[in-house]
């Protein structure tokens, strides 16, 4: 068993010229996760420009700067090497995880808004949300944040709460592709 461990390549990040290890693994609901949004994105973007990736591709955005997201969709295939991508994707998603979840809302959103990524999404499977930042002026701002909520909480809402929560919505670079969080997060139980 040992032996397996030792041969599996630890994926790495470089935060600022640091190596920053991406251990350990991701866990079951986040690959789950992970899966549907590409999955979402590949099969809306077959025949497309655009071309989604999911986890395990790096991305260059400078010397210093060198990160797996979780997925991501490049419009300009000049950018598109065989090593990973080079410069700003139209749309980056980072999933939160215990070991990541200080750089992708800190360090990582931070290079992202400055390398002009127009979209950025931060996803939590432990909270059933996404977070949509969009680069407004240079800058980052909350777009929204989509949640699905357990049962337990719908049964404390009024029924007009319960009808105005918002459970699909619009990715922004694509006005005709509808987000299903019901989809995203199927399975997937908040953790209390």
């Amino acid at each position: 068993m040992q032996e397996m461990m030792d041969q599996e390549e630890a994926w790495e990040e470089l935060l600022d010229g640091i190596v920053v290890a991406m251990s350990p693994r991701p866990a079951v609901n986040h690959n789950r996760v992970a899966g549907r949004i590409y999955t979402v994105f590949e099969n809306y973007l077959w025949g497309k420009k655009c071309v989604p990736f999911g986890d395990g591709t790096d991305l260059y955005l400078s010397e210093k700067d060198r990160f797996v997201p979780d997925g991501m969709i490049v419009c300009d295939e000049d950018k598109v090497k065989t090593d990973g991508v080079y410069g700003a994707p139209d749309l980056v998603v980072e999933i939160l995880s215990p070991s990541t979840a200080r750089n992708d809302r800190g360090y990582k959103k931070d290079k992202y808004e400055e390398y002009g990524v127009p979209e950025y999404w931060i996803v939590s499977p432990n909270d059933r949300s996404i977070e949509v930042y969009l680069l407004r002026e240079g800058r980052y701002k909350l777009n929204n944040t989509y949640q699905l909520y357990p049962d337990f909480m719908l049964e404390k809402m009024e029924q007009a709460q319960r009808e105005a929560l918002v459970t699909e919505f619009k990715c922004h670079l694509y006005d005709d592709l509808t987000i299903s969080l019901d989809y995203i997060f199927k399975g997937i139980g908040i953790v209390r």
